[in-house]
């Protein structure tokens, strides 16, 4: 079925024969089958009218879409994008290449039904950013886990030096990832840490596989095991292919920023925070989650934390530590002019954030419901604990809606 500028009269008369175009390109690229499938669904003039939308709005959809029909056919057909089976098929590639591909691919075809189900207002602002958050989640942990047993299989096991424990690495999310409120195209904050020093070991060979002639293996340290392991996963995520990227990893968080390590344990992180943490560290931890690693290392990286990032009673110090971190964020926002800005000029995202990251660095160490990470929890606390107006608080909620959807709508264009 050909489509014509009148079957899409409901758009706008300048984007009607863009859609045209954009809709037979996609269908010459599909088989015949894939085809009559697409032709049918928009046979139906409500789905016409959804796919209309998205494509005019997004053009990273379109692209995608007629890489891969079959996709944007289960998304007509009702079918979602599954969420399982995503460790399946990286333990099946057996090349960094391969991995790659299939990390990428399971991306796209996730990021493709967010979107379209974002733009037709399907999903809630919320659910969107909670999705995103959770194929971060996956994508991290699942990306992490095979590249451990690779790192293990090369240079051995990491164990710890004075409890002789396995050691693993742990995943600190900071920023949107921490707080569960990633957008469509946000980078991920990410911190490195794992328990113990110490050394690898390889298993014990037995006797009858031993060979004379056989070199032994050479065992590592800890710090080298898990720095190889972090550059790993960065490449895995970050790197740009064919099949684009998974996400834009940006480790300026850690400790010492861009001249630090790469991943240190949990003492030298904490001697680092003790003695050396600032202010706007301080203010990052608030949004703080641990993605992956055992759980008692979450409890205890969280507990060892948490007198870093709030104090025990109400800190009038941190009030001036705030003041010159905030008439900092003012002097680069009027340096790069982005006034215009929706997430970091003037009355932009950032700013409504800052709002309550700076309350909850101020009073969180007394009033620990404050010592969440999500915004939309804390805002309503505000009001409730009468720390902000309640008029204040629901026009910072608004406002937030607005922008985020703003955002998201800018940033499905071209992904």
């Amino acid at each position: 079925m050909t489509i014509t500028p009148d079957q899409a009269s409901h758009l706008p008369e300048q984007f009607s024969a863009d859609f045209v175009v954009l809709w037979q390109g996609l269908l010459d690229h599909c088989t015949e089958e894939q085809r009559l499938a697409l032709e049918h669904a928009a046979g139906n003039d409500g789905t016409r009218q959804q796919i209309e939308k998205v494509f005019i709005c997004s053009q990273w959809f379109v692209e995608t879409a007629c890489k891969h029909p079959d996709w944007l056919i289960d998304i007509l057909q009702g079918n979602p994008a599954s969420s399982a089976g995503l460790l399946d098929r990286l333990m099946s590639a057996d090349t960094e290449q391969a991995l790659f591909k299939q990390l990428r691919l399971y991306r796209n075809r996730q990021q493709m039904h967010i979107i379209w189900r974002d733009l037709l207002r399907l999903n809630t602002t919320l659910q969107t950013t909670a999705s995103l958050t959770e194929l971060a989640n996956q994508c991290i942990a699942h990306t992490c886990d095979i590249l451990y047993q690779q790192c293990c299989e090369e240079m051995g096991t990491p164990f710890g030096e004075e409890s002789g424990e396995q050691q693993h690495l742990l995943v600190i999310g900071m920023g949107k990832l921490g707080a569960g409120e990633l957008n469509l195209s946000s980078d991920i904050d990410l911190i490195f840490t794992y328990p113990e020093s110490g050394e690898t070991r390889f298993p014990e060979e037995n006797d009858e596989n031993k060979t004379a002639t056989a070199p032994r293996k050479k065992t590592r340290s800890n710090q080298e095991f898990f720095i190889k392991l972090c550059q790993k996963l960065i490449q895995a995520l970050d790197t740009v292919t064919v099949d684009g990227f998974v996400f834009r990893v940006d480790m300026r968080l850690r400790p010492h920023g861009e001249s630090g390590p790469l991943v240190v344990n949990f003492a030298s992180l904490e001697n680092y925070y003790e003695k050396q943490g600032r202010n706007w560290e301080r203010y990052a931890m608030v949004k703080a989650r641990v993605i992956c690693g055992p759980e008692t290392d979450r409890s205890t990286l969280l507990d060892m934390l948490r007198p870093f990032t709030y104090r025990r009673y109400i800190d009038f110090t941190a009030i001036e530590g705030l003041r010159s971190m905030k008439a900092m964020i003012n002097r680069e926002s009027h340096r790069r002019d982005l006034k215009n800005n929706i997430k970091l000029g003037q009355g932009g995202i950032r700013e409504i954030e800052f709002i309550a990251q700076a309350i909850q660095l101020i009073r969180g160490g007394r009033e620990q419901e404050l010592q969440q990470p999500e915004l939309l929890t804390i805002l309503p606390l505000l009001a409730e604990k009468q720390l902000m107006p309640a008029e204040a608080v629901d026009e910072l909620v608004t406002a937030y809606f607005f922008l985020r959807n703003t955002e998201h709508a800018l940033q499905a264009w071209q992904d």
